[in-house]
């Protein structure tokens, strides 16, 4: 590997119910997942990892939900370099709070499409959230590959064929079962949570792990984590023994790691 191809490096920023973003460079291009914090928040994140939000040169957006775009406006408009990418429905239903974005650096990407950025291809997938058009992305440079899976209710067949054997996850962890049912969440949030526009429990991202971990996968993130219905050790161990019982080499074939509600972790080469 030369000083000019070191591969493609991942550092999530954070990732949790209230917040989200994640942070992809290869030697092309830098770019962000999601903006889910105020400006202030993002560039403090990137600063924690020794990066510069100046040096972003794309942004690419979920869903409208504020937890994934609370910062997208301030970054829009105080970094004229950085392309916005979602699709139709995900611009359309921005919230107000997102503010005026500059229209000559938004770009429409719809789900199911693959785009070439030279050394960096961007893959989109529908998934199922209480969201206007929902997606997610897999990031591809050389032989390597990086997915992000969060805020879906299920992980059909045909997702799981579409992110199998990543170099690395992001997979959702949002809330355990008896949690969620004997918290103080209204009944009728329950039943959005764990319906099929909600989220995936602890065992719900541990049943689509064994679906899509392959030999290449090395580092899983937990993340998405509900504040009031779930806990760090909780989703952990829970993820970790149902691995384990199905024959998966935990921190030994593959590390799995945590994420945090307001810290980054380190940057890793996928």
């Amino acid at each position: 590997m030369t000083a000019d191809d070191f591969g493609m490096r991942v550092s999530v920023l954070a990732s949790s119910s209230s917040g989200n973003a994640t942070y992809i460079e290869t030697p092309q291009h830098k770019v962000i997942v999601d903006a889910g914090f105020s400006g202030k928040k993002m560039a403090e994140l990137m600063a924690s990892i020794g990066r510069d939000l100046k040096d972003v040169d794309s942004l690419f957006i979920t869903h409208e939900h504020s937890d994934h775009v609370a910062g997208v406006g301030v970054l829009a408009r105080r970094y004229p370099n950085l392309n916005i990418y979602a699709n139709k429905g995900t611009f359309t239903h921005l919230p107000k709070s997102v503010g005026k974005l500059p229209y000559d650096r938004l770009h429409i990407f719809e789900s199911g499409k693959t785009m070439d950025m030279g050394d960096l291809d961007v893959e989109s997938f529908a998934v199922s959230h209480d969201a206007a058009e929902p997606q997610f992305y897999q990031f591809h440079h050389d032989d390597h590959a990086f997915t992000i899976l969060t805020d879906t209710g299920y992980v059909s067949d045909r997702l799981a064929g579409i992110i199998r054997d990543s170099d690395a996850y992001i997979m959702e962890a949002n809330h355990d079962l008896e949690m969620l049912r004997e918290g103080p969440y209204p009944w009728s949030l329950k039943q959005r949570i764990l319906g099929d526009y909600g989220h995936l429990s602890n065992a719900d991202g541990a049943n689509a792990l064994l679906d899509v971990i392959g030999p290449r996968t090395k580092r899983v993130y937990l993340g998405h984590r509900s504040a009031h219905n779930n806990t760090k050790p909780l989703a952990h161990l829970t993820v970790a023994d149902m691995l384990k019982r199905e024959g998966l080499g935990v921190d030994h074939d593959f590390q799995l790691l945590d994420t945090e509600r307001q810290s980054a972790e380190p940057l890793f080469l996928v």
